[in-house]
């Protein structure tokens, strides 16, 4: 393995405590998407890259013209500012350079009686794991990503090519974090971004463009019902339009879509309707998410969504004359890919076999990620490999495994030392 990659591994063996406790205390720091701590936490995270004594980026992102870029992805929620930070380590020259990309937001925890510890931001910690929102998706990640640099920088480990770490924002509603890191001109020769994948190699994601849909119906006292329209009823045939829109799409879905029982999910996450109780609703407004397929054209497959849209309007007698409005806003993930014969995923394969021993497959996976952004915006092949089960991301079950993690600080380590060379 060789006496820097032995020195680096060991003293990420000795730190295992404090990688950890950094975890939890990033846990407690709840940086929900589009909060005050969403950016408070990048502040945190550069004065400690700053310490290490790496040159560090952290810059404000000129929030009103990066909305307003053509190729932007959209968001969901509103930030009066936002930041980017990337930190270089860097190299001694003549070698291929790396990003570690790690996101920094975390979703809402929800209702809060679904939590077995009170405080869903507790980051409490026990044998096995750390819990709370966020230790999953993805702070475990992040803290191996950091934890990754530190062992470098610590064994002093001569690499040729640069080594990235790129803390972003914003990934949960759309990848404003990674669309202004790349607007700012940083690129690598390749990506690892540490989302929890329970160590498999996931090189793709399907895409995931979220609508808007407007059902009208007519309004009426609720106690002569009759004389009126209800646009709750009149969704009954769009619901089962897009059930049916969703089979047809995932008939036949990429291989590395295979383990998935729905591929490309098509889901209603609000319905919102009505504005009295005695009062027939003349308003139906349900958001939701449409899967894209693997290499499938964004704008081709809108146009199908709104197709099968039009199609459940033709079909029913008050829809016919009060069409479905079909909107588009918030993230849109296009799908994106690394080709299979991308050198950084055998990179990683190995560094895995040599250090975890365990077995790993790969897949790709059904929700959208900065991968589409790094792959088709950037051209940077790139490639997931994290800890913790993404079934528990968002959920109040939430919490990621502490070997995994570890695991995960290890092989980002070799994985550096060999893709950018000694």
């Amino acid at each position: 393995m060789g006496d820097h990659a032995a020195a680096a591994l060991a003293y990420l063996d000795a730190r295992a405590p404090d990688i950890v406790e950094q975890l939890s205390r990033l846990v407690r720091l709840p940086s929900v998407s589009g909060t005050d701590e969403e950016n408070e936490i990048l502040q945190v995270l550069s004065e400690e890259v700053a310490a290490l004594g790496l040159p560090v980026d952290h810059w404000q992102i000129p929030l009103a013209d990066t909305l307003a870029a053509p190729d932007f992805p959209g968001v969901e929620v509103e930030r009066s500012q936002a930041w980017g930070l990337v930190a270089t380590l860097p190299g001694t020259g003549g070698g291929p350079s790396l990003m570690l990309n790690a996101h920094v937001d975390v979703v809402p925890p929800g209702d809060l009686s679904a939590w077995r510890d009170e405080d869903p931001f507790s980051g409490r910690i026990d044998s096995h794991a750390v819990y709370g929102r966020g230790t999953c998706d993805m702070k475990g990640g992040l803290v191996a990503a950091l934890w990754a640099v530190r062992a470098l920088v610590a064994a002093r480990v001569p690499l040729r090519g640069d080594l990235l770490l790129a803390c972003v924002q914003g990934e949960e509603d759309g990848g404003l974090g990674t669309y202004a890191t790349i607007a700012r001109g940083w690129r690598a020769d390749a990506c690892v971004i540490p989302e929890p994948t329970g160590l498999d190699l996931v090189p793709a994601n399907g895409g995931s463009l979220t609508f808007r849909l407007r059902v009208h119906g007519l309004a009426a006292h609720a106690s002569r019902r009759s004389a009126g329209v209800s646009a709750v009823e009149r969704f009954w045939p769009v619901f089962a339009a897009l059930r049916a829109l969703e089979r047809e799409r995932n008939r036949d879905p990429d291989p590395l879509m295979a383990r998935w029982d729905v591929a490309y999910p098509i889901e209603i996450g609000t319905v919102r309707s009505g504005d009295w109780s005695s009062s027939v609703p003349d308003l139906l407004v349900a958001e939701g998410r449409y899967g894209v397929a693997l290499g499938e054209d964004v704008a081709a497959a809108r146009a199908v969504f709104e197709a099968a849209m039009a199609a459940c309007s033709a079909a029913d007698p008050w829809l016919r004359d009060h069409p479905v409005q079909v909107q588009w806003w918030g993230g849109q993930f296009a799908p994106g890919a690394t080709p299979a014969d991308a050198a950084i995923i055998d990179t990683l394969a190995r560094a895995h076999a040599r250090l975890a021993g365990t077995p790993q497959q790969r897949w790709g996976a059904p929700y959208g990620s900065d991968l589409r952004l790094l792959t088709g915006l950037a051209g940077i092949p790139t490639v997931h490999y994290g800890p913790g089960d993404v079934a528990l991301a968002h959920g109040p079950l939430e919490q990621v495994p502490i070997a995994q993690v570890l695991t995960t600080a290890r092989v980002l380590t070799l994985t550096a030392i060999e893709h950018c060379g000694l």
